[in-house]
């Protein structure tokens, strides 16, 4: 699989596309003025407890007071507690090495047995704020690299689940127990797997550097302070994601380029040729054809092949996802083959929404009805084999007997939202519509549909006159270019009473087709 990745800067934000064999299939923003990131540890201080939700508020320095439940405390709070109060008071000879651990806490505890209102503590930031809602915070810290997760107050080392060699496994934890100091654990990741010892050596020195930095600020600070930073979502994709199948990192900004080749060189030399800086006039995104990608993938409306379609909406609680057949299923057709069919296009279609759209908590999919036991485990197998690449942890169940599929997917960070509306020049920019530039494929694929599975030879369209000057501009214009291309005369008529983007179908004998 061929991947890219498309990092568009603005002075407010930076939009990162990652494309997958040319489909957008991940669209991050990150908000240069948002002031913290998803692993950025913070020594904190408790606002309030919460003793009937076993929680507090953390005061971090953001806005809003950030969570924290007794269960994110971790078991070894109280000795990291400790070493960071010594800390603070300046005590001498003191060595993260030389700790000894406290009794771990349970899980039936009270948060208030362990921590009180006005003291300081140390937390990572675990999700993002999202809608009225502050960051959730942990202390069971961790720190993310290219090869490992550092784990301190621990003596573990564990392995990924995606490394099967079971060789593979013991070298790995071989080398991590020889290089690994006391009190410190690792989580081994993928990545690691055929490195040397002198690169997961490296790795796991530099996070040890950043902890003991961050130590040594505790002595110093004045609650809220930032500790570590998390790098930005630029390198923190790259350095989760960037394997052999990376053909190219492409940015507009020559200062993140500078900062993106740099850190490649550390991580992955042989790769720093995949890095270049975008030069070109047009919009980086508009020459790259993800602008129209963007909008098209964030309407409530999602177009499948030949016809079908998904609507996708959110309410408070979850998300649902309605999958229909549109002009799909025909008179004779074998319904439950067709509906098979819809249902694999839709699985394929709505595993790569959850990515872009990021979408998390309860997921709804409400797929065509299967009749045949082996048919509905087979798209219960298909969906879980499509969200296998999918970062977040998702649990997915198998579908029930109306047809639902449910599924959980973690969240982080708030829901990625395009802005897929633009100025309806009816009403003098006073409201918003549908965007025309996915108007066009919308058509198309009617009269693909048309000629294709009715034979038609003629269809007529009656469009409102702005939809129909689009369509007829030019001497190559759109319908020459569809009647050419589908081998049907195509009539276009405009209507004043037409909405703005609706779109009738007739055929020779003026009869509306459905």
């Amino acid at each position: 699989m061929n991947k890219e990745l498309i990092i568009n800067v603005t002075p407010s934000e930076i939009t990162i596309a990652l494309i997958e064999d040319k489909n957008l299939v991940e669209l991050n923003k990150e908000q240069c003025k948002i002031g913290f990131a998803v692993g950025d540890i913070y020594m904190g201080k408790v606002r309030k407890i919460m003793p009937g939700l076993n929680a507090a508020f953390v005061n971090i320095g953001h806005e809003k007071d950030a969570f924290i439940h007794y269960l994110d405390l971790g078991a070894n709070f109280d000795t990291l507690h400790q070493f960071t109060k010594d800390l603070a008071a300046n005590k001498k000879n003191l060595r993260f090495e030389g700790l000894k651990f406290e009794e771990p806490l349970k899980k039936g505890g009270k948060i208030s047995s362990h921590i009180s209102t006005g003291q300081s503590i140390m937390v990572q930031v675990a999700k993002e704020a999202i809608s009225t809602k502050g960051p959730r915070l942990t202390s069971d810290i961790s720190l993310a690299g290219r090869n490992v997760v550092l784990l301190p107050l621990t003596n573990k080392v564990s392995i990924s689940q995606k490394i099967r060699s079971n060789e593979e496994r013991k070298r790995l934890k071989a080398i991590a127990n020889g290089i690994l100091p006391k009190n410190y654990g690792v989580i081994i990741r993928t990545a690691a797997v055929g490195k040397e010892e002198e690169d997961i050596s490296q790795d796991i020195s530099t996070l040890i550097n950043r902890w003991e930095s961050a130590m040594e600020k505790v002595r110093t600070m004045d609650p809220p302070t930032l500790l570590v930073g998390e790098m930005n979502r630029a390198n923190t994709i790259i350095r989760d994601l960037l394997n052999g199948s990376f053909s190219s990192i492409v940015i507009d900004d020559k200062t993140l380029y500078t900062e993106v080749r740099d850190y490649i060189q550390i991580i992955a030399p042989e790769k720093k040729g995949i890095v270049k800086l975008y030069k070109g006039s047009v919009d980086i995104y508009d020459n790259y054809d993800i602008s129209k990608q963007i909008k098209s993938l964030f309407a409530k409306y999602v177009s499948l092949k030949k016809g079908a379609y998904l609507i996708i909406e959110h309410t408070e609680a979850l998300h649902v996802v309605d999958v229909n057949s549109g002009n799909r299923a025909k008179v004779g057709d074998d319904q439950e083959r067709t509906a098979m069919d819809v249902n694999i296009a839709a699985a394929e279609e709505i595993s790569r929404q959850l990515r872009l759209r990021d979408m998390g908590g309860i997921i709804i999919i409400d797929f065509i009805d299967l009749h045949k036991g082996e048919n509905r485990l087979l798209l219960f197998e298909q969906m879980k084999q499509l969200m296998s690449t999918d970062r977040a942890k998702h649990t997915i169940l198998p579908l029930t007997k109306f047809g639902l599929m449910q599924i959980t997917r973690q969240r982080v960070r708030p829901e990625a939202i395009a802005e897929v509306n633009e100025v309806c020049p009816t009403c003098n920019g006073t409201g918003n519509i549908v965007p025309s530039i996915l108007l066009d494929q919308q058509i198309e694929s009617k009269i693909s549909y048309f000629t294709a599975e009715k034979n038609l030879y003629y269809i007529k369209l009656r469009v409102s006159p702005y939809v129909r000057a689009f369509l007829t501009k030019g001497l190559l214009s759109l319908r020459v270019k569809w009647m050419l291309k589908y081998g049907c005369y195509i009539s276009i008529v405009s209507d004043n009473s037409t909405g703005f983007v609706e779109t009738f179908y007739f055929d020779s004998k003026n009869q509306e087709l459905i």
